[in-house]
């Protein structure tokens, strides 16, 4: 995977002060999760999932996730499972070409039995393909016996595929049995490491167990009982750093008449250096409000602040503007840098004269930093996110 792969040299060059870095699917846990960004979903039914694939990759997606659960009827498992076997034969026999790599992919399952059965019906090339699995409704009982197949499953190829648990079910989220149900999914991970990637969060389904559904005006986050859920799977799940949890998704893509004013403020418009002059800028942020975006925008600032990183997406017009909030600033990496130069501790200012960094504390922020780096890049002095928006968005 590398990230903006597909932007022209002059431009890349223009527009980053380091460039994205190639990440393989067997590069270190940590770098592979972060690099995953917006991870797309497309139904297992889509008659035309194989080219769906190569488009999407085209345009800048590096993870993508085949569903055999939610996104499809009951009636509908088995031909979704063919039809994603035969999108797997199909790529390899020809295979995506691309600038940014082929995108990492992984089979969202329904049930354990589903990965063996995949796996089977794979041959040799059409397997390497495939980047692992992803396990829904998943809890420390049921957990045991999905990562016991994907490591069998691994096995079975002869290569390691990544596990990717979602953490969407009643005990997760009921009060009297999270803590524990939390304690028992760290403690699965921490087992698993080695093919655990990243813990992804179904807020879908966590908001349909209240009879919840988030209006497009409004955040995750201002749903409170999905917020303190999810502050607690960060506590338990990603405190350490030893384990990327991913934001939840974003589940609106069209714009009916809005109820509340837009956030997004005018300034970054006007002053960006790849924008024209500031009528384009303001035209920009307009059809980013007009196409809801300015919504997701907001969410995935809260994501990053609250200690996620990447984020689920159903509609390929999300992923620019995710990915354009995963690059790292100047600023960010200037202050990473100074704050791992040293580990005797103490306060050193930063470059920017504007905040204090503190070497201890800030090591395991600074450290996150550096992997989105070399994930996504680092912008040149003076650029913002919507600089890479103008650059790669096709709006």
């Amino acid at each position: 995977m590398r990230h903006f792969g597909f932007l022209a040299a002059d431009r890349a060059d223009a527009l980053f002060h380091r460039l994205p870095e190639e990440i393989l699917p067997a590069a270190d846990r940590l770098l592979v999760a972060t690099a995953l960004g917006a991870t797309l979903y497309a139904p297992g039914t889509r008659p035309t999932l194989a080219a769906d694939v190569r488009r999407q990759m085209s345009a800048g997606v590096t993870s993508m996730v085949l569903c055999l659960e939610d996104a499809i009827a009951d009636h509908e498992v088995p031909a979704a499972e063919a039809n994603i076997i035969a999108t797997l034969h199909d790529l390899s026999e020809n295979p995506p070409a691309s600038a940014g790599g082929p995108p990492l992919l992984f089979v969202r399952v329904r049930d354990t039995d589903q990965i063996s059965r995949i796996i089977a019906r794979l041959d040799v090339d059409a397997s390497e393909m495939l980047g692992g699995f992803v396990l829904p409704k998943f809890d420390p009982e049921g957990g045991v016996a999905a990562l016991a197949a994907v490591t069998q499953a691994s096995d079975r190829l002869g290569r390691p595929l990544w596990a990717m648990p979602v953490l969407e079910s009643p005990q997760i989220i009921f009060r009297e049995t999270r803590e524990r149900t939390l304690l028992g999914v760290r403690d699965l991970v921490d087992k698993h490491e080695d093919i655990v990637l990243a813990v992804r969060i179904g807020a879908t389904d966590l908001c349909g167990l209240f009879g919840l559904r988030r209006d497009r005006d409004l955040t995750i986050y201002d749903i409170a009982v999905v917020r303190d859920c999810i502050a607690d799977i960060v506590n338990v799940c990603g405190r350490g750093g030893e384990h990327v949890v991913s934001g939840p998704v974003w589940e609106y893509f069209a714009q009916p008449e809005r109820l509340f004013v837009s956030s997004l403020r005018v300034t970054p418009f006007e002053e960006a250096d790849l924008v024209d002059d500031s009528a384009d800028g303001a035209r920009m942020r307009s059809r980013l409000v007009s196409a809801d975006l300015d919504r997701l925008i907001r969410e995935v600032v809260l994501d990053k602040a609250n200690g996620l990183l990447g984020k689920t997406v159903i509609h390929p017009s999300h992923v620019p503007a995710v990915h354009a909030l995963h690059v790292a600033t100047h600023e960010e990496y200037t202050d990473a840098m100074a704050i791992l130069a040293d580990d005797t501790g103490g306060v050193r200012p930063s470059h920017y004269a504007n905040k204090m960094n503190e070497l201890r504390p800030h090591r395991a922020w600074a450290e996150g930093v550096l992997r989105r780096a070399r994930a996504f890049g680092v912008l040149r002095e003076g650029h913002t996110f919507v600089d890479v928006l103008a650059a790669t968005s096709a709006l």
